[in-house]
């Protein structure tokens, strides 16, 4: 019976100090956890310094603003002319972001080789989808503006033609600027050891939207400078657009990743279309709010941009995560996802104090307090918004990635398209508690 006791106390005692010493381990961060942490700030420190390098590219949208405030004659002679520029800025980013998407990923797990001759099948038949992409989603922006201006303007059916005219041929020049630089520029950023998901679409998007712009511009004038000359070469380009896409859906006919890319893409695409028009409302409510003041429209295409971004790098890291297994498929994993979160986003309040210090100098002339006025605008636009493009690209990277869907062919298109529409929110509602 002593013995017995003896023993029993003995296994008591030893659970005890088991006890406590596994009480004193999860009480005091472990190697592997001050390791983690270490790594977390590294991998914030990265993020910040490649999203801040990328970020600054979006100074070029500040030439786009610049562009819509020196031609704003054009986009005064019709009311849709000034709903479909972000119409058309969105649509062409949902584009470029599929595309931005599938290069990155593609490059990090080795399915798609960074160069352009001799690549792989997955390659190419991404090209032609993106062609098909493009002309689809032309033709269901031009219907729901056509469909918006005459429920909201009274515009005459006649207007459509010029609309679906306008969108296509903007869209056919976009995809032939556009693309081929942001493959150079995926392909180079991989090779000399910079992340695809970080730097891409930052880069690529606020370089599109001055060749969109451009584009968009060229077009306009072609149409109300050169009459029947101008149509001409208008209807040349949407025909040979068309023919293109034609092409491409005939020779991928057979190919199952070519229609995996369009079927879960269109639905995108008309979502899209319906969400990109409500934007261009917001922003002739916001032209109703200021009236024609430049600095305002000169930063609009600048403060998209870097929205856009910073949505597509929060959604483009987790991705690859959620690809590389690296990330559970969970809301709550968003807590292991903070550091990208976070170093994206302090690049991005940098950028947006930076566009108020030159609309202001490129401007001139406005009074102090403008100064002042402005950078709290933009900040306050800049917490609303990004606030609901971190949850929205996290969200739909994770919903995706649980329905068996390819996360690459939502994110970015969706985000950025949304992007628009919430920074161009952001700012109404912070000119309005700001007045």
């Amino acid at each position: 019976m002593c013995a017995k006791t003896i023993r029993l106390v003995t296994k008591m005692r030893a659970a005890s100090l088991s006890f406590r010493s596994f009480r004193r381990k999860i009480s005091s961060p472990s190697t592997s956890q001050r390791t983690f942490s270490s790594r977390n700030v590294k991998t914030l420190w990265k993020t910040f310094n490649q999203s801040l390098s990328a970020f600054v590219m979006n100074l070029l949208g500040l030439v786009a603003g610049g562009l819509v405030a020196f031609y704003f004659g054009l986009f005064s002679k019709e009311p849709w002319i000034i709903l479909l520029y972000p119409a058309i800025l969105s649509s062409r980013g949902v584009i470029g972001g599929l595309l931005c998407g599938r290069l990155s990923t593609g490059l990090h797990l080795g399915v798609i080789y960074p160069k352009f001759v001799g690549n792989t099948r997955r390659f190419y038949s991404l090209i032609q989808a993106l062609i098909v992409l493009a002309f689809l989603s032309a033709f269901f922006t031009s219907l729901v503006a056509f469909l918006f201006t005459y429920v909201l303007w009274g515009v005459s059916p006649a207007a459509f033609t010029s609309i679906l005219f306008f969108v296509v041929a903007t869209m056919a020049l976009s995809i032939l600027l556009v693309s081929p630089l942001t493959i150079g520029i995926s392909f180079l950023s991989f090779k000399t050891g910079l992340d695809p998901d970080v730097v891409l679409y930052p880069i690529q998007s606020s370089t599109a939207d001055v060749l969109v712009t451009f584009c968009y511009v060229s077009v306009l004038t072609l149409f109300f400078s050169y009459g029947f000359l101008g149509w001409m070469v208008i209807l040349a380009i949407c025909f040979v657009f068309a023919l293109l896409a034609i092409y491409s859906v005939v020779k991928n006919f057979s190919d199952s990743s070519f229609a995996k890319t369009l079927r879960e893409a269109f639905f995108v695409i008309v979502l899209v279309s319906l969400i990109v028009n409500v934007t261009g409302s917001f922003l002739g409510q916001i032209r109703r709010i200021i009236g024609n003041v430049p600095e305002i429209y000169v930063v609009y295409p600048a403060l998209n941009s870097t929205i856009g971004d910073l949505g597509a790098v929060v959604g483009s890291t987790a991705t690859t995560k959620l690809a590389l297994g690296t990330l559970d498929s969970s809301f709550l994993s968003i807590k292991g996802h903070v550091a990208e979160i976070t170093g994206s986003w302090a690049a991005s309040v940098i950028m947006f104090s930076a566009f108020s210090v030159f609309a202001v100098v490129v401007q001139g002339g406005v009074p102090p307090f403008f100064s002042t006025y402005l950078l709290s605008l933009l900040l306050l636009t800049n917490v609303i918004a990004a606030f609901c493009m971190i949850l929205i690209s996290y969200a739909v990277g994770i919903i995706t990635f649980q329905k068996g869907l390819d996360p690459d062919n939502f994110v970015i298109p969706i985000e950025s398209s949304l992007a628009d529409t919430m920074t161009t929110l952001a700012l109404l509602i912070a000119l309005t508690l700001i007045g």
